[in-house]
């Protein structure tokens, strides 16, 4: 009798061949239901890979270009340069206008917003020429000409224009008033966006235009346009876009139908939009009143430019031929005026075009449609092929199961690529692919997952890190293996050698590494003698930062002295140059140092296989931008609000607020030019004071007052370094001269580089 019968236990008995392939399948079935609950929760970025599909799509099967009587009158680079400089005369636009409604043309769209008066009419022009010192006369009898813009809106009057507007997030108080009624049918959807408010045309030009619509468009996450919006609301009130305003007056139909989710029994709830109709034509769209573009080969034959139809190269007769019965778009197409775009298609396009498109596929009944059962049934596919692609794994093994997964991933996608090429329906073959993937990944490695658990962590730990401090904290502590880390408070430091590229250029590579030599090692020497923590050299750059691994209670004011002690070796190794085996030092050094301060997290940052003991976080980017602003300025080292507070009795001087590249809040920024015992000095106190008194003037419009506080600032710029600051101010004091800046004007410079 075995031992454990002779215990009384018994034999022990497998487990049951279900329950083996269910613990077998485990790990697939796992996936399968995460991948169903991404799905249906719509999680962030879950439906930008069935986006991807689609466009790649419309780049293998766009839509065929059919003429729809849809045109683009494009303000090109040639419009311009035979024309003259944009905005043009609205007289100009009077005779387009004028022009186009001669050869028939049934709605003359404008993507462009006239939101403010015209500069060229004969009063502002008798105003300028008043106004110019060897000016003779008072010019009466050009004020009294007729205004260019009564003048637009007397054509407009007469003729199916149809003018645009732009929809913000801002209440600004501008409440479009559109041309066309709305009727409902069934509740008034509650996914139309909706805007604070709008920039509007010219009250008399928009009075008299017969048609209105909004030219806003947005892309996706991505930034690319898969839709068009069709209707908004802005402080309540349904507005259509241009597209469809300039199908409901090509027509003449008086309202645009809005039909919600829950008309005619067809379920969903009042909340969404199913089709809008407008005259003759029913727009089948997305919930939120949208139409899914389908776009058309690029260079498609619907484009004229508009020197053509203004100097009179087409006859009357071509005119006619061109123009007649047709919805015409005006858009600019020059650069420096290109409203571009992304679509799946191409990576720059014109906005225009978007509402052209848009017209055409609601003429030609070319939709794509997003059916009502398409997420139940890739959500049916995602359920079954994971559970089979789980179950039939283990028997299967690893090639013939990938075998399956090659045919399954093969019929999802034909699937769904014949449904878009035959029927224009948008089924999203993803998930229902990721699901087999995914079960397939999950039941092959599961071996190989248990496999790497089980190394041994110290062992590895000797290969993840590079600095023997940290191993040395390590050894006493193993916890500190694992990945994450801890929020502080940290000072961070960039620095980065300035015009790095031109030295390149001067030195071969073995040259090039020995200066580097030459200048990192004093560098890191004073940087480590003052309790810094050396992230890691970017090339020529150098990263580090304060009060992590160890506690240093003035971290701020530790690199606020590194940073000037840094500053004064560079100035005594351009005086005196090391020699590097011989390496000639190339010419005068500078560099560029952004300080900021504030919470950050520190630890072990990286994957399984490498950890590096480093920080992320806000503050790290800021000073990385604020280093690259110390160019723009003309100082050395550059300080963010929060590291300026933190020293007061330092020698720092305010240089600017600044929105920076990717961050929304302005910025303070401070020059630190010395040590304490410099801030006691007059010259500095001079200095400072005039640089406040020129930032309260400027900031105020007060370029008089900024400009003599400029000139105090100046005495005094060679001893701080401040030449570049104070030719920066008055270049701009200059400019804000001759074009003042807007209502809307804080003072805050948005930075354009990193």
């Amino acid at each position: 009798m075995p031992e454990r019968a002779a215990r009384g236990g018994g034999p022990r008995r497998k487990p049951k061949p279900f329950i083996r392939l269910a613990g077998a399948a485990a790990p697939g079935l796992l996936v399968t239901l995460l991948v169903l609950m991404v799905q249906v929760l719509n999680v962030s970025g879950g439906t930008e890979l069935g986006n991807l599909a689609f466009d790649a799509y419309q780049r293998a099967a766009p839509r065929p270009y059919q003429d729809a009587a849809v045109r683009v009158v494009d303000i090109d680079d040639e419009s311009i340069a035979r024309l003259g400089q944009w905005p043009w005369p609205r007289t100009d636009m009077a005779r387009l206008t004028r022009a186009l409604s001669d050869a028939g043309a049934s709605a003359i769209a404008f993507d462009i917003v006239f939101s403010e008066p015209d500069r060229t009419s004969p009063a502002r022009v008798a105003d300028i020429l008043r106004r110019n010192p060897k000016a003779h006369g008072d010019y009466a009898d050009v004020a009294a000409l007729a205004d260019h813009d009564t003048l637009l809106a007397e054509t407009f009057t007469a003729t199916p224009a149809v003018l645009g507007l732009f929809m913000t997030r801002e209440r600004n108080g501008g409440a479009p008033t559109p041309k066309a009624g709305f009727a409902f049918a069934g509740a008034i959807p509650s996914e139309i966006p909706a805007f604070g408010g709008a920039i509007l045309p010219l009250p008399g030009l928009a009075k008299a235009a017969p048609g209105l619509g909004f030219v806003s468009i947005t892309g996706q996450g991505d930034g690319i346009i898969r839709t068009a919006p069709l209707i908004a609301q802005a402080q309540g009130q349904v507005t259509p876009s241009l597209s469809l305003e300039a199908l409901r007056v090509a027509q003449g139909a008086g309202s645009i139908i809005v039909k919600s989710a829950d008309a005619s029994g067809e379920g969903g709830g009042g909340g969404g939009v199913v089709a809008l109709k407008v005259g003759q034509f029913s727009v089948p769209t997305t919930r939120s009143g949208a139409l899914s573009m389908y776009y058309t080969a690029p260079d498609a034959p619907r484009t004229i430019p508009a020197w053509k139809i203004l100097s009179g190269a087409l006859s009357a007769d071509e005119m006619k031929r061109r123009f007649e019965g047709c919805i015409v778009f005006v858009g600019t197409g020059a650069a420096g005026l290109r409203d571009l775009v992304s679509t799946p298609l191409a990576e720059r396009d014109l906005g225009v075009d978007i509402h052209a498109q848009a017209v055409e596929q609601m003429i030609l009944g070319k939709f794509l449609i997003r059916p009502d059962w398409g997420a139940g049934l890739e959500r049916f596919l995602v359920l079954v092929l994971g559970v089979a692609m789980a179950f039939s794994l283990p028997w299967l093994k690893a090639l013939r199961g990938g075998a399956a997964a090659v045919v399954a991933l093969a019929a999802v996608g034909a699937a769904s690529w014949f449904a878009f090429k035959g029927h224009g329906l948008l089924l999203d073959p993803t998930f229902p692919a990721i699901s087999v993937l995914g079960a397939y990944t999950a039941g092959t490695l599961t071996s190989f997952w248990r496999e790497e658990r089980a190394r041994a962590h110290i062992h590895s730990a000797f290969d993840r890190y590079l600095s023997p401090e940290l191993v040395g904290r390590i050894a006493r502590d193993p916890d500190q293996l694992q990945l994450g880390g801890e929020e502080r408070d940290m000072t961070v430091m960039f620095c980065d050698i300035r015009g790095f590229s031109r030295i390149s250029e001067t030195l071969t590579a073995p040259e090039i590494i020995r200066f580097l030599i030459a200048f990192l090692t004093p560098m890191t020497d004073i940087l480590l003698a003052r309790k810094a923590t050396i992230d890691k050299y970017i090339g020529d750059a150098i990263l580090a930062f304060w009060n992590a691994p160890l506690d240093d209670p003035d971290h701020a004011r530790n690199a606020a002295l590194a940073t000037l002690a840094m500053v004064e070796q560079l100035k005594a190794m351009n005086a005196a140059p090391p020699t590097t085996e011989g390496d000639p030092w190339p010419g005068e050094v500078k560099i560029g140092i952004g300080l900021s301060a504030g919470n950050a997290c520190v630890g072990n940052i990286g994957s399984e296989q490498r950890l590096n003991y480093s920080l992320i976080g806000d503050v790290v980017n800021l000073a990385s931008r604020i280093e690259g602003l110390t160019k723009v300025y003309g100082v050395c080292i550059a300080l963010s609000e929060a590291m300026a507070k933190r020293i007061p009795d330092f020698a720092m001087i305010p240089l600017d607020c600044v929105r920076v590249v990717g961050r929304e809040t302005p910025e303070h920024l401070f020059a630190l030019v010395g040590y304490p015992a410099v801030a006691m000095s007059p010259a500095f106190k001079a200095a400072s004071d005039g640089q406040q008194a020129l930032l309260a003037a400027y900031r105020a419009r007060d370029w008089d007052a900024a400009e003599r506080a400029l000139t105090s600032v100046n005495a005094h710029a060679q001893a701080f370094g401040l030449e570049k600051l104070v030719a920066l101010y008055a270049a701009r004091i200059a400019q804000f001269r001759l074009n003042p800046p807007g209502a809307d004007w804080t003072g805050v410079w948005d930075a354009t580089e990193k």
